[in-house]
């Protein structure tokens, strides 16, 4: 599945020349799948030194305090599902500290759950902790440097636990449907841009 949203959507965001930041990267989805010339995987289980590809870069790191990375070194940063984890004073250190280690005119890519269309099953994490849509994740953005660059309120099915069926040639036809993402959609898209 990654592989194809890595190639069919993302990958138009990101240079192959980038320098990518994927940050609670968990299995390495994203990053294992994305075309850059430098990748590295941000997260604080250790055990993502067992999912990350040869070619990526392991930061055992808490988002709001990365240490590792000096200022304006990254062109790119992705982050998926991990906002509504984090507490709000959390989520504006990262969304300030993603600010910091981006250069200029640096890309925030942002796949989220929209508590406006997922507001029936955003609990059933029980990790989840600040309820967020894609109008709140823009007001965040913008008052701490971003741009917001373009919106997609609704890109993804919340989740793929769905009774929705699940093969690579019905997702290639997904990303290509906005109406049908009109109707699944539950899972916000925003690429921000540093100002």
């Amino acid at each position: 599945m990654w592989q194809v949203l890595c190639s069919d959507f993302f990958q138009k965001y990101i240079s192959e020349n980038s320098v990518v930041l994927d940050i609670a990267a968990g299995y390495c989805e994203f990053i294992n799948n994305i075309k850059a010339r430098k990748k590295i995987a941000l997260d604080l289980n250790p055990d993502i030194k067992n999912f990350s590809g040869r070619d990526v870069k392991v930061i055992l790191s808490n988002s709001t305090k990365i240490r590792q990375l000096k200022n304006r070194t990254i062109d790119v940063v992705f982050t998926s599902n991990f906002l509504e984890h984090l507490e709000k004073r959390d989520i504006i250190k990262t969304i300030k500290e993603i600010h910091r280690v981006l250069r200029k005119d640096g890309r925030f890519l942002i796949l989220q759950p929209n508590f406006r269309y997922a507001y029936r099953d955003y609990w059933m994490f029980f990790d989840h902790i600040t309820p967020l849509d894609d109008r709140s994740l823009i007001e965040v953005l913008e008052i701490n440097g971003f741009k917001v660059i373009e919106s997609k309120p609704k890109f993804l099915p919340y989740s793929t636990k769905s009774n929705l069926p699940k093969s690579i040639f019905l997702l290639k036809l997904y990303l290509k449907l906005p109406i049908i993402q009109q109707i699944f959609g539950k899972q916000a898209f925003i690429c921000a841009k540093k100002v």
